[in-house]
């Protein structure tokens, strides 16, 4: 079986979770969560715990076993505390700002790039260079901030650009004339 997989997950208080088939929501103080999974892997709710099993042994089975059981905990861990990702931006006249339901970013280019927030995601701008995107679902949430990045990633001479606030840029050495 699937290390993962075989594990059940705890349903913390004041959150509930049903299934219908193979539809699975997911409601907490946070918001509610609703994602269908794959035929042939059976969700179950046992008191307060969610235990994932499988059909058979099939490759296909196994892989999407321990999947399903990861993205069920996702969804609890949403719906109870949230996901946030936060980004610096890192350069001269490079700044971000939010206007309604955009993004504004100023990167050096001609024009400002505008970046549309999906739903189900808050986007904070402070002192116009740390940027943090808030909200129930991780993957929503991580692509954005993946989207956001990929606008101008931050570079290695000068470290100019958008990184994570916990990445690390390797710095590399310039030309040198003689």
């Amino acid at each position: 079986m699937s290390r993962i997989g075989k594990q059940p997950v705890t349903i913390p208080a004041g959150v509930t979770v049903t299934v219908a088939g193979e539809n699975v929501t997911v409601k907490g103080p946070k918001g509610e969560l609703s994602r269908t999974f794959q035929k042939g892997i059976t969700v179950a709710v046992n008191g307060s715990e969610v235990v994932v099993t499988r059909a058979d042994d099939s490759r296909p089975q196994k892989s999407f076993h321990g999947l399903t059981r990861t993205l069920i905990k996702n969804m609890i861990e949403g719906v109870t505390t949230g996901y946030t990702r936060e980004l610096v931006i890192e350069g001269t006249g490079f700044k971000a700002a939010v206007q309604g339901n955009k993004a504004i970013l100023t990167l050096g280019f001609a024009s400002p790039k505008e970046y549309l927030i999906p739903a189900g995601c808050t986007v904070t701008v402070t002192a116009d260079v740390n940027v943090k995107i808030e909200g129930i679902d991780k993957q929503v949430v991580g692509e954005a901030a993946a989207r956001i990045r990929s606008y101008y990633p931050a570079e290695p001479y000068k470290g100019k650009g958008i990184r994570y606030k916990d990445e690390k840029i390797r710095r590399k050495e310039g030309k040198t004339v003689a």
